[in-house]
């Protein structure tokens, strides 16, 4: 079956979704990767807000708490549900567009990429799409006004929020680029040095910056004063912005990924300049051809990293929609996939040699992610970065905005490698006015009788960390176990399983050495997911964060 075909078949299960009447929650639900950031949502949605009231309060008090992981210099994606007859899912792109000056050429210098360029200082920064996309969700989806929605995040600001271990090692972890920056420096590190838990954190220029978003709107940010702010000082620090670049932002209304599933439920999820969702999608369409519910723990693992051995492979064929031709209908196809699964050996790895070549490519690995459900059954689930921790390390004086370096997503050296030792893909090339690649995947899967959310940060990782999350709910494991389960990951190059410490035992992985992977697990456990279950059956909720991080789910 092709995709359209695919597609026909998600659309005829929306249709019978919407023949009964729209059941609601009995309660709301918020889990978001800050306690800050969630009593925001729940503050906003307390004072009548909806959902996406809600996911304004807690992007913009992220923006604030976490500046290590996004922020009003950053982007993201965010998918929508709106309750009624019919549902309806909307996907906001507001990922981060190169500078119209931006060429494929700008980070060479004598003939080589010189990859600090796209990492640290002014020329790392896309133009920010979180301000945008702030303004849109209040303005044409929520119920409150603008300023409501960002007072808890003006007075977290201006008022100041306790420094945590999260942030003390992402800050260590971007100290020199920190120290590079003046500004940077002035307002997240003490005297040089990384703060102390529990020191305050204030932001007063930052605070301004956010009443006038809310005083004007996507003109508080994108023109006036703030706006000339901007340009003047990216530019005096060897930035290529313009007054065109932010008065030309816009976020983009995408329509959703939507593929049925093997259990008469549906996968909704993020469309290119995500190749996230098409990763989930590709994955779980390869398993449902396999036994992988069936088979013992050790066979589950090896058939879920041949299938995102696959599936990652297919990346370097995909980029901004805007500016290239993604071939989704190939991708996504019922016989392309069919044939991917049968050619996995059930008992061997397979040499990413062996498959035919792609390019890979990789992205900063600190995001955030949110998810919030209202009791009209209006929910979001938003994935939000700046890329690497604290951006590019810049923050515009005058402003407190600390922007992304979300340039190096794209793919800066063609004929060489980048920092990570990853080739560059054609379809992600630097140029003028593209939004760069993604691996963010906020995703929903939705049943007549479920509603699940799901999201994390971790750059590439996110789509196999999200795909073990839905493999938990497809077995009907507890909400709670989403997040915590012990995570690998495969993404064809490297040549190389990474894990957890806890994803496999010690003879474990002696039989997948056996099998021909080669294993490599990482010290510290990453990502930092956020999860709800709604039982529409029952109107019951569920939510859960990341033991990994210092989130807070709650049912209120």
């Amino acid at each position: 079956m092709s995709l359209l075909p695919r597609l026909f078949v998600s659309l005829l299960l929306a249709c019978a979704l919407a023949v009964q009447a729209s059941p609601r929650p009995e309660q709301a639900a918020v889990a978001t990767a800050h306690p800050a950031a969630t009593v925001a949502g729940l503050e906003t949605l307390a004072l009548g807000g909806n959902a996406f009231d809600a996911a304004v309060a807690i992007s913009a008090a992220l923006a604030v708490v976490e500046p290590y992981g996004s922020g009003l210099g950053g982007g993201g994606f965010f998918l929508l549900r709106q309750s009624g007859e019919p549902t309806t899912y909307r996907f906001l792109d507001a990922r981060e567009r190169a500078p119209l000056a931006a060429t494929a050429e700008m980070y060479r210098r004598n003939g080589q990429v010189q990859r600090e360029l796209s990492l640290d200082g002014a020329l790392a920064a896309g133009i920010p799409g979180l301000p945008a996309a702030l303004v849109l969700l209040a303005e044409r989806y929520g119920k409150l006004p603008l300023r409501d929605s960002l007072a808890p995040a003006i007075r977290l600001a201006r008022d100041g929020v306790s420094i945590d271990r999260i942030y003390r090692e992402r800050a260590a972890f971007r100290l020199k680029a920190l120290l590079k920056d003046r500004e940077s420096a002035r307002l997240f590190l003490d005297q040089g040095k990384v703060p102390e838990e529990l020191g305050l954190l204030r932001q007063p220029e930052l605070a301004v910056t956010l009443e006038r978003l809310a005083r004007d709107g996507h003109a508080g940010f994108y023109a006036g004063e703030t706006a000339r702010q901007l340009i003047r000082g990216v530019n005096a620090a060897g930035g290529i912005w313009s007054e065109r670049d932010l008065a030309e932002y816009r976020v983009v209304e995408r329509q959703p990924l939507r593929v049925a599933l093997a259990d008469g439920s549906e996968l909704i999820s993020a469309p290119p300049p995500s190749a996230g969702g098409v990763a989930l999608a590709q994955s779980l369409a390869m398993l449902q051809d396999l036994p992988w519910q069936q088979a013992e723990p050790l066979q589950r693992s090896h058939y879920v990293i041949e299938a995102l051995r696959r599936a990652y492979r297919d990346r370097g064929l995909l980029g901004d929609p805007d500016h290239v031709r993604n071939p989704l209908e190939l991708l996504l196809s019922d016989s392309y996939l069919r044939n991917q699964a049968r050619s996995i050996d059930p008992q061997r790895a397979t040499p990413s040699a062996s498959l035919p070549p792609a390019a890979p490519w990789r992205e900063g690995d600190h995001t955030t992610h949110f998810t919030v459900l209202d009791r009209d059954g209006n929910a979001v689930a938003a994935t939000l970065s700046i890329n690497l921790p604290f951006g590019a390390a810049f923050t515009v004086p005058g402003t407190g905005v600390l922007l992304n370096n979300e340039m190096d997503d794209f793919a800066a050296d063609l004929q060489g490698s980048n920092v990570y030792g990853l080739s560059g893909a054609p379809a992600n090339a630097i140029a003028g006015g593209k939004r760069p690649l993604s691996s963010m995947s906020p995703t929903f899967i939705e049943s007549t009788d479920e509603f699940a959310s799901f999201g994390t940060p971790g750059g590439s990782r996110i789509p196999s960390m999200i795909l073990l999350a839905i493999l938990d709910y497809l077995d009907g494991k507890p909400v709670a176990q989403w997040p915590t389960t012990p995570r690998y990951h495969h993404q064809y190059l490297p040549d190389v399983v990474e894990h957890e410490q806890a994803a496999f035992s010690t003879e474990q992985i002696a039989q997948l050495q056996a099998r021909g992977y080669v294993l490599k697990p990482v010290k510290h456990g990453y990502g930092n997911q956020q999860v709800l279950l709604w039982h529409k059956d029952k109107g019951s909720v569920e939510a859960a964060s990341d033991p990994r991080g210092i989130g807070l789910s709650t049912t209120p």
